[in-house]
This record gives C-alpha cells, structure tokens and sequence, in this order.
C-alpha cells in the first residue's frame, strides 16, 4: 500500500518587513542578510494571529467536505504552543468543522515535530488504510529586537492531507532518525523569546546532517546519486546551503551536482521571502521546491533532512506521484509579494504587541489584517476564534 501527502497548504502574515529595511536600521550591510543569510524579507504577525489561525487558514485551502468525514487524526506541530494544556489540533477540529470521532494530539521538538508528526500519520494510515490524517506545522519565529537573531524571524504554516493513493508524494519507509542531548536552542516556560547559542547551534545541525546522512547511506546502501533533489530543514537559506554542500561528495559528475543546486535553488525560494517558520520550515523547502523546479517529474525521488534543537535529526527520502502538478499552486509568489509592507517601527510595535488582560481575563484587540481566520478576543482567559469571512457576510 502506497502511503503519502495527498494535498500540501500554506499560509503566513498579511505583513512583510523587507530586510533591506531592517538592515538599514540596525546599521548593518544589507548585504549580511541578503548575501550572508540569503534572506529578502519577513512574514510579521499582528497580536490577532497565531499559530492557529496560520494553521487553519493552511489547512481550510485544501480540506473537503470529503476530508472532513474522513480525517480521523490531526496532528499540530509546533513549538510555538498558545496553551500548556489543550492541544491546539482541537481549536482546528472545530474550526474546519472535522467529523466528531477524530483524535486530536500536538507535538513538540523544536524544529522536528512536524516529521514526527508525518511518520506517526504512516504508522496510523497503515493500520487504518481508509483514514485521512490531517498534519499541520505552525510557528512563529520571534526572538527579540536587536537579538541576534531577529533577522532569522517568520511566520507561517504548513498543512498536509496524508492518505493511502497519495496525489503528490509518497513515503519510502527509509526514515533515519538521531537524538543528542545538547543546549543549543531552548525556550523555558517564563521566557517568551528562546535561549540561543548561535554558532554551537550552526555547528550542531551541520555536524547531526553529517553523521545521520552517512548513517542511512550506509543502512540503506544509498548515495546522494539516487537522489533526485535534496530538502533542508531551513533556519534560514544559508545554513540549508551549506548542508547541501556536506552532503555532496567532491567527485560527484558536474550534470547531477548541477541538478541538485538548481533544485536546491527552487527550495529555498519561499522562505527567502517568509523568514523561519520553525516546524514547517523543511516543508515550506519541499513545497517550494515542488511549485518552483521546472525539471522535476513522476518518480523522482527527494531526500529530506529534518532537524530539531536539543537535538533531533532524521533524514528520510519520498518519491513523486503521476500527476502531482495538479495539487500545487504555481502563483504563490505572486500572493507573497501581495503582503502589506511595514516599517521597522511599525514591526517592532506589531510584533511585539502583548495582550493586556484585565482582572477578569479579558482583552480586546485592535483591528489587523489576518487571514481567513482571527484571534478575536481573549474572554476570561479563553482565546475566541472566529472565521474572518464568516463575520464579513
């Protein structure tokens, strides 16, 4: 039984903050983020949108009426979690109107979860063949203004329709997966911004690419010749380049390496203009790559490499389905550069906007741009949702 991603949805900010902009105002080269960290821009967040309303919006462009009766698992990735306790997969469950008997879990491991997330909806596809499961990786990258790292910020969400027959990719059941125990990224629960050793970080995700991929040569009896493309989990385009030159051995022929760089080129064309989106940052890569290689084709084979601070890793490979153009957008581009430019001044005030509660647990928000789904209220201390198209009409 052929198991895979059926339908793949993306959604982010209304807002865009362009690098050049932020370069200028923290006295840097533009060329650091244009060059040194390959990035253009910034999907920013107002106060109104979270990881659920990005995760509903993904999701509700590619469910069904079908889907709906069908999905009988979702799975919410993030390490952006709005509560310690309910899963943000019920606050979708109800949104999309999903059938009542679904159960409804999250995860959490930094970057990784949304891989684990997938080989779980294998694992359950396969003793359950008729299912759908409904993966969603949502995130919000924010580390802080003038942080080392606010120039690797973002925002967005992935979400995968996952069943037997798969439309676009299946799964080739080659999954390698590390642990290590290290402090390279972490967010304790007082923090609302992570801890970050910038460069340890770098060498560790360089270092857990290295061991793991030459572990899952070695088990599977692969090399990086039956790959067809190569997707990184994506902190930001620079670092996933210098993965893919760790993995390309020096006499590799110069038609295959050629292949390799022009699809890696492909992959990375969204998230130069979105920035880190955490969890689905791998899969913003292969989406992108999808909507944007002009060679790929049906049966070509794309390995993945999955990474997670604190640290989890795994590489696994999937293969492409006849027809899988037809589940994509090609004019995605074309929406992203749709986003409302800001200034410095208005992202740091948008962006960094925190809920004013009162005793009650109350708070009301100004009005921002969303997407089809809003943060509306905070009502004794209860987040309330509400679909944006519904309030229109």
């Amino acid at each position: 039984m052929k198991i895979g991603i059926d339908k793949i949805g993306f959604s982010t900010s209304q807002y865009v903050l362009n690098m050049n902009d932020l370069a200028i105002a923290r006295g840097a080269d533009p060329e650091k983020y244009s060059q040194g960290l390959m990035l253009d821009a910034l999907s920013i967040t107002p106060i109104t949108e979270d990881i659920i309303t990005l995760g509903a919006s993904a999701a509700n462009q590619i469910i069904t009426d079908e889907d709906r009766q069908k999905i009988d698992l979702i799975i919410f990735a993030t390490e952006s979690s709005i509560d310690q306790s309910k899963a943000a997969s019920i606050y979708i469950h109800r949104l999309l109107n999903i059938q009542p008997f679904a159960r409804s879990i999250e995860m959490k491991e930094a970057c990784y979860s949304a891989t684990a997330a997938l080989d779980y909806a294998n694992l359950h596809i396969g003793a359950h063949p008729e299912s759908r499961v409904l993966v969603i990786a949502s995130d919000i990258a924010k580390y802080g203004i003038h942080s080392a790292g606010e120039s690797t910020q973002g925002s967005g969400a992935i979400a995968f329709i996952l069943k037997k027959d798969p439309r676009i990719l299946t799964f080739n059941n080659d999954n390698l997966a590390q642990t290590r125990d290290i402090m390279d990224f972490w967010r304790p629960n007082y923090s609302t911004t992570p801890f970050v050793n910038g460069i340890y970080s770098t060498k560790q995700y360089l270092d857990s690419l290295k061991t793991t991929w030459k572990e899952f040569q070695n088990r599977q009896g692969k090399s990086i010749t039956d790959f067809d493309a190569f997707c990184f989990h994506i902190p930001f385009p620079k670092l996933a380049l210098k993965g893919l030159k760790k993995v390309l051995p020096k006499d590799l022929d110069t038609e295959h390496s050629k292949k390799l760089n022009e699809h890696f080129q492909a992959s990375i064309a969204y998230s130069r203009q979105v920035g880190n989106i955490y969890s689905g940052s791998l899969y913003l890569g292969l989406l992108s790559l999808l909507e944007n290689s002009n060679h790929l084709k049906a049966g070509d084979t794309i390995a993945l490499f999955s990474y997670g601070s604190g640290a989890v890793s795994e590489i696994f490979s999937m293969t492409l389905v006849e027809g899988y153009q037809n589940q994509l957008q090609l004019n995605r581009l074309d929406k992203l550069n749709n986003r409302q430019s800001i200034s410095v001044k208005e992202y740091e005030e948008l962006f960094y906007e925190e809920a004013c509660l009162d005793e009650e647990g109350n708070a009301n928000f100004n009005a921002y741009k969303t997407g089809e789904f809003a943060l509306e209220q905070i009502k004794e201390h209860q987040r309330i949702y509400v679909n944006t198209n519904e309030i229109k009409n």
